[in-house]
């Protein structure tokens, strides 16, 4: 019990000292970097305590969801480039479609290299975790990014009240 307050606790102080970071405008990639990286831990520190991880198991998953996490980012980047030229392609007085045909070959490329990466990491999840353990980790996975969004959300609307008191 006093785990899930430690982590509760841990969970609420990044969370709520990550929004405080964020209004830092000029250190934003630097604050957000470390904001994932807590994220990551909390999240690390939570799957292992939720799916009873043994250390075997918490050392060869670990390094394999680190990997495949930055991999995806790093391709979510892409597409998101990617998405940013097909705009400016698409925005043009005249579309040439051979310019199109390609920007959109590259995303489906991009967008197959993330599903290539989940079932890297599944097949990784497969073989080191009980049937159990996989059960408990699709259910962690959901409720954690879940529940993350739902806080990022709430603090949002929060930091939004605070700015228009502010005006006043």
């Amino acid at each position: 019990m006093q785990i899930r307050r430690l982590f509760l606790f841990a969970f609420c102080f990044l969370f709520v000292g990550s929004i405080f970071l964020t209004a830092m405008d000029d250190e934003e990639y630097q604050i957000r970097k470390r904001i994932r990286e807590s994220v990551n831990t909390l999240r690390l520190l939570k799957m292992t305590e939720v799916l009873d991880l043994t250390e075997e198991q918490a050392a060869k998953i670990f390094p394999a969801l680190n990997r495949t996490e930055k991999d995806k980012r790093d391709i979510n980047r892409q597409i998101g480039q990617k998405l940013k030229e097909l705009r400016l392609i698409l925005a043009k007085e005249e579309l040439e479609e051979q310019e199109i045909e390609q920007a959109i070959g590259e995303l489906k490329k991009l967008r197959n290299a993330l599903r290539v990466k989940d079932e890297e990491l599944e097949k990784i999840i497969e073989e080191n975790l009980t049937l159990v353990q996989r059960a408990k980790y699709v259910v962690f996975s959901v409720d954690f990014y879940r529940g993350l969004r739902e806080k990022i959300d709430r603090a949002r609307k929060l930091q939004k009240r605070l700015e228009e008191r502010n005006r006043r």
